[in-house]
């Protein structure tokens, strides 16, 4: 068919994508990755969960990453009204093995798994937009375009993982993408820098803020800068009728739990924003295509699951195509089996999310942990990336969510204002230690 044929073709070369070529470079297989822009670049998604390490050290990156990055211990989750906080700490979860993770500055986190997956031995090509998707029977044909509209030689390949994030080329070639209606969030944040921080590994935590119509949060991304940004309702973004920058600072000065520590703080970076940005697709898989990370789903910010899914489904992703390669006749068995997987997460990190934004209830309990049953540290050990649950999990999260709904009929926890300069219209009480069980 005149075109050089590769065993694997991925679109996309953050996380997911350089983690699969990474491993299919390794287990002997021609790939060749297609990224649109040039790294490094800005990017959001900074905070990553301990589950994740497996991953690393498989990639080789453990150490490398040691050396780069701020270690992350767990996070601090504040209610906006100032009475209740809880700290979780990763070494406290239900049968933990992990106590820490990192968190990143994404230009420099993504491309250093890129150059690994070059290192590998993948073709990597920055710069190049895949603008159309033909399937044959035994293969895939991409026609592909440099940045500046030059006609590139199509890219052949026996099988395509699309790992395009939010451009989602496959998904949208298909019409396969829905979004969720009731969770239709928009985004502000930026990087500041001389933030105020604690001393020791509460520097570290990842501070979440909740109030009733937003929560805003806080990532230490190095000794001196942070991550800092708002999350809320498209409809209350536009009702605004300010621009990212106006809405940023409002929402920050609105909040004196993050107002205070910023009072020196300095904007270094402009102010980026996101909307309308949870979705899934409703096919991860084809005869001749896989979907991986951002590409196949994204939830929502707010317990940092983007990363985790990224890495988890492109490393499930290339050990799959690599197992398809050797044996063709088990490709429907496989692909259906990882879909099934990698949907099963996902409906995780969505009940969770739903719960969140369901009202007060899910802050009023989770800032009340009991020692009872260990549910505590359950909820822990989901809060870290633990997506293969065990049964001492799974009914111990049963339990946390049914006292959640409980909540909404009888207060059996305090009750929460979530509205700054409010705090005593709800329950005074110490900041919990939630990691405690």
């Amino acid at each position: 068919m005149g075109a050089e044929l590769y065993d694997v073709a991925i679109i996309g070369g953050g996380p997911a994508g350089s983690t699969a070529a990474t491993l299919l470079a390794r287990a002997g297989r021609r790939v060749v990755l297609l990224e649109r822009e040039k790294f490094p670049r800005f990017h959001i998604g900074e905070s990553l969960l301990p589950f994740s390490t497996k991953t690393f050290d498989r990639l080789g990156v453990r150490e490398q990453l040691d050396r780069a990055f701020m270690p992350k211990f767990g996070g601090h989750i504040q209610a906006a009204c100032g009475s209740r906080s809880g700290k979780f700490y990763f070494r406290d979860g239900f049968k933990s093995q992990r106590d820490r993770s990192y968190q990143v500055t994404r230009a420099e986190f993504d491309k250093l798994l890129l150059d690994q997956a070059r290192a590998a031995g993948t073709e990597v090509r920055e710069e190049t937009v895949v603008t159309q998707i033909a399937f044959d029977s035994d293969r895939v044909r991409l026609k592909v375009g440099a940045e500046d509209d030059a006609a590139i030689a199509p890219v052949d390949a026996r099988y395509l993982l699309d790992c395009s994030g939010r451009q989602t080329v496959v998904g949208n070639f298909l019409d396969l993408k829905t979004s969720y209606d009731h969770l239709q969030k928009f985004s502000v944040f930026s990087h500041y820098e001389n933030v105020e921080r604690p001393e020791g590994i509460d520097g570290t935590l990842l501070r979440m803020v909740r109030g009733l119509d937003r929560w805003l949060w806080m990532i230490p991304l190095t000794a001196t800068r942070m991550s800092v940004g708002v999350v809320m309702d498209t409809a209350t973004f536009r009702a605004m009728k300010l621009s990212p920058e106006e809405v940023l600072e409002r929402c920050i000065n609105e909040q004196p739990l993050v107002a205070g520590p910023m009072r020196n703080a300095e904007r270094v970076e402009r102010v980026y924003s996101a909307g309308d940005y949870s979705y899934r697709l409703a096919q991860l898989f084809g005869d001749r295509w896989l979907l991986a990370g951002d590409a196949a789903g994204f939830i929502d910010p707010v317990f940092s699951s983007g990363v985790f899914l990224a890495l988890m489904s492109g490393e499930k992703a290339a050990d799959i195509l690599d197992e398809v390669l050797r044996e063709p006749s088990r490709r429907r068995r496989l692909f259906r089996n990882y879909a099934r997987r990698l949907n099963a997460v996902m409906d995780i990190y969505l009940k969770f999310v739903n719960s969140w934004y369901h009202g007060k209830e899910f802050m009023e309990v989770f800032l009340n942990p009991t020692d009872i049953l260990q549910i505590a540290p359950a909820v822990n050990s989901v809060l870290a990336g633990s997506e293969r649950q065990s049964f001492g999990v799974r009914w111990r999260m049963w339990l946390f969510y049914f006292f959640v709904r409980v909540q909404r009929l009888i207060a059996f926890s305090p009750r929460l204002s979530l509205v700054p300069g409010e705090a005593a219209k709800s329950a005074p009480a110490p900041a919990t230690a939630f990691s405690q069980g």
